[in-house]
Parts: C-alpha cells; structure tokens; sequence
C-alpha cells in the first residue's frame, strides 16, 4: 500500500509499505479521508521522530476485524483516533484524560492516517472508534478530532453567553474556536493573525471584529468592546508574540488559555503580580477525550457546526507532499488528502 512518509515539512515522501497484520483485537480501514493538522507540521515536535507517517485526523471504512472484535464489522463507516486514554488513573478519574500518561505514551495507528490503510489497536478500538451516523459524509467525520479538542477547549474555559473572547490565530484551530464560540453563544469574538485571507475567514465565520496581529491589539479591542479588554483569550498560534498580547488583552476576572503554546526553547517573563490582583487565570488545553469526541461528532451531525464550508484542498495522497507545502505557508484552511482517491 502507498503512504505518505514523513522526513521533514519540506521532504514528504509516497512510499510504499505492507498492509498491516490485523491480530485477534485489531480492525483495518481503509483511509477515506485524512485531514493535515497544525501539530503535523511542527517541525521541531515531529523531526524527532521521523522517518514517520502521520495523519490523525481521519475516516474510512472497515474492511477487516479481528476474531474477538464484536463492536465493528466490515463495512462499518467509522472514525477514529490514535490517542485515548486509560480510563482508570488518578487523571482520568478527575477530568484530565489527556494527561494521563498512557494517553501520552500510547500510539494506536499502524501506520498512521496518511496511508491507503490503517491498522487501530488497543483502546482506540473500543473507545476511540465511532461509527458514523448515515447523514455524517467521511470528509465531515475528518473534523471530529480537531473540534473535539476545541470542545475540550472552551469546556475547560468555561466561556458563558456574555462573554466576550479573543481568538489569537486564525488558522483551522482558531477558525473552529470562533465556530463553536458563536454557537455557545459568546458576547463578542475578536480575531487576530498577520494572514489577511485568514483574517477574512475569521470574520467569513463569525468573528465581529478581526485585526492583523502587528496592530496595538489591546487599544484597538477597548475600540470596540466598550472600553474594556475581553473576557477569555485563546490561544491557538505559538508565536511568542501572540502570548505576550495575550497578557495585556485580559480583563479583570478574565481568563487565558494555552491552546497553543511556543517552541520549548522560548520562555515568556512574567510580573504576576497584577494578575494576581486582578483575578486573572491561567489554563491550558491539549488533546481530546472520548468525550469530547463524541460531543463534536453530535455538533457535527446535528449541524450545530457547519464543516464543510472550511475545506479549502482536496489531494490525492501522490499529492501529499503538495498539502504540506500549503499548509506550511498558511495557505488554505483545510487541507484534506484523501488516500484512495481513484
């Protein structure tokens, strides 16, 4: 089978490797779709371990179980993802699924999701895979893991219907951010980026105001928010400069979220003293649990959160090379590759 074998961002390469053996508690599916996201082209944070195939934004169809497998069968619809956690631990137990240490260690795929087939093992099976509703088309199902993060996102943040929230970042995470934002019914949503076509879709998709990210962001958000600085700012770009906005466009009682966070060699100074004194937070948010999953696969399906309207390339998997070329220079929104692409 054919896979998109990943060296560097500049160097992705379509190899060929065997299907996978499917053991006793596997399933096989075949790739239908398979979305590029941000965390796949952060060179740094993949280069460590390449040669590798990624891709774990992904649907297809079962085409083969495992004799002890009695939750799917051949020609289930389904999506699935890599990392789950275990259910059980300390954290699990408290809400903090995507710290659990087997959520972090443990690699489901074989390959990966940008490859003709893919091998799901172990708890993916039974807690990461979802069939699919008939209305949930397999290029909608590539959404469910990058919204369920955002799911998980603004859940840990707690945003009400008064607030008003800035969106540092306006690429496929942001966009999603700002989506479901405006469905949970947020007061005012801000979006900043230096890509003025990201800009756009930002405003194309419910942000109310939206500024290029070298303007003075603070003084042009008491601009428009009533003379106050926002409620919950979101962070979903590593760009060091965007942490430090972040700091000065929190208002008192408000809060910050570490969607996105700098590369481990930049650091951030910080006087915590006026945070302290005004009642300012600080979060983060990483990954997805099956939870979160499951409430973004129901946005999706009840067309709460409209999809498909973000899909900017579709590519062969012979073109993969080109999808990461695009999404490298931050062109297009979503890129899809779709592996069995006749």
């Amino acid at each position: 089978m054919k896979v998109g074998m990943y060296y560097n961002n500049s160097d992705v390469r379509v190899e060929e490797m065997p299907i996978p053996k499917v053991g006793d508690k596997d399933i096989l599916i075949k790739v239908n779709v398979c979305g590029i996201c941000g965390s796949d082209i952060l060179e740094w944070y993949r280069i460590k371990k390449a040669p590798l195939v990624l891709g774990h934004e992904l649907s297809g169809e079962v085409i083969q179980v495992g004799k002890d497998i009695i939750k799917f069968k051949p020609g289930d619809r389904v999506f699935s993802t890599h990392h789950v956690p275990c259910n059980e631990c300390h954290y699990c137990l408290t809400d903090h699924e995507t710290a659990c240490v087997t959520f972090q260690t443990k690699n489901n795929f074989v390959p990966g999701g940008f490859s003709e087939y893919l091998k799901v093992s172990g708890r993916s099976v039974d807690t990461g895979t979802l069939r699919l509703p008939d209305e949930v088309t397999f290029e909608e199902a590539s959404f469910i893991e990058p919204l369920g993060t955002v799911v998980r996102g603004l859940r840990r943040l707690e945003l009400k219907p008064s607030d008003s929230m800035l969106v540092l970042g306006a690429g496929i995470a942001g966009i999603l951010m700002i989506k479901l934002g405006k469905a949970l019914g947020a007061g005012r949503i801000i979006a900043t980026d230096i890509n003025d076509i990201r800009l756009e879709s930002a405003k194309k998709f419910g942000a109310e105001h939206v500024f290029n990210a070298n303007e003075d962001i603070p003084k042009a958000i008491k601009e428009v928010n009533s003379g106050r600085l926002v409620d919950k700012v979101v962070i979903c770009t590593g760009a060091l400069s965007a942490v430090k906005q972040a700091l000065k466009s929190v208002d008192k009682g408000g809060t910050v979220m570490f969607f996105a966070v700098p590369t481990p060699d930049e650091t951030v100074d910080i006087d915590f003293n006026p945070y302290w004194r005004d009642d300012i937070s600080f979060i983060t948010s990483y990954g997805a649990a099956p939870q979160d999953n499951q409430k973004a696969l129901e946005l999706i399906r009840a067309g709460n959160i409209n999809v498909k309207d973000m899909i900017t390339h579709r590519l062969s998997l012979d073109d993969i090379a080109k999808g990461f070329e695009l999404a490298g220079k931050g062109e297009g929104l979503k890129i899809l590759i779709k592996p069995n692409m006749s």
